[in-house]
């Protein structure tokens, strides 16, 4: 009898540890989490100094890629520049990538007609099809443009290798932001900004 009080006892206390450690992992661990954006952001615009054009020419110029529409038409990156361009990697196997798609969602409603929203697929033929991704799209009734890259050329230009991978690219062209993990609404719109 003794050694079962002593057991539930023991029982008990650590269901009461390990509810604290949840707690405390999911409260604290919100406050100290690494920022999501990885920045370069250009100088100001106004007259610059040599050390300034300096370190504006070493800001990454996002370099193109060919996609493809939902009908088969070639697109590239080098078509949308003059707008700000939100530019996330994804599958729909994805489940990072699927979390974060409400929020693109969202932004696209509100920001598509001076932000251009570039979601790519990373279509690979067989774990990925553009027939999977594009139901994927239609039952959750996304309305943001989606491109294809069956060919792997975003990919491999941009380095997703992991998804889902998030680029904010302003109006010249330049690389501001990048994320390399999935993004809440409050980190999408920061990056927004930084490019509008």
């Amino acid at each position: 009898m003794k050694n079962k009080n002593v057991f539930r006892i023991v029982l008990f206390l650590l269901a009461v540890i390990l509810a604290g450690a949840f707690v405390l992992y999911t409260d604290l661990g919100q406050k100290f989490l690494p920022d999501q954006l990885a920045v370069s952001e250009p100088p100001a615009e106004e007259e610059t100094t040599q050390e300034e054009a300096s370190a504006q020419a070493e800001l990454p110029l996002a370099p193109d890629f060919t996609v493809y529409d939902a009908d088969g038409k070639e697109v590239h990156l080098l078509d949308y520049l003059g707008k700000p361009i939100v530019l996330n990697f994804w599958a729909s196997w994805c489940g990072p990538c699927r979390s974060e798609m409400a929020d693109f969602q969202e932004k696209y409603e509100t920001l598509g007609e001076e932000v251009q929203f570039l979601m790519v697929n990373c279509t690979d033929g067989s774990r990925e099809t553009v027939e999977t991704a594009a139901a994927f799209i239609a039952d959750q009734g996304y309305t943001f443009p989606v491109f294809y890259d069956t060919a792997a050329d975003a990919a491999m230009t941009y380095g997703a290798y992991s998804l889902p991978m998030t680029f904010f690219i302003n109006a010249e062209g330049y690389a501001v932001a990048q994320a390399n993990s999935a993004i809440d609404g409050e980190t999408l719109q920061r990056g927004i900004d930084m490019i509008s």
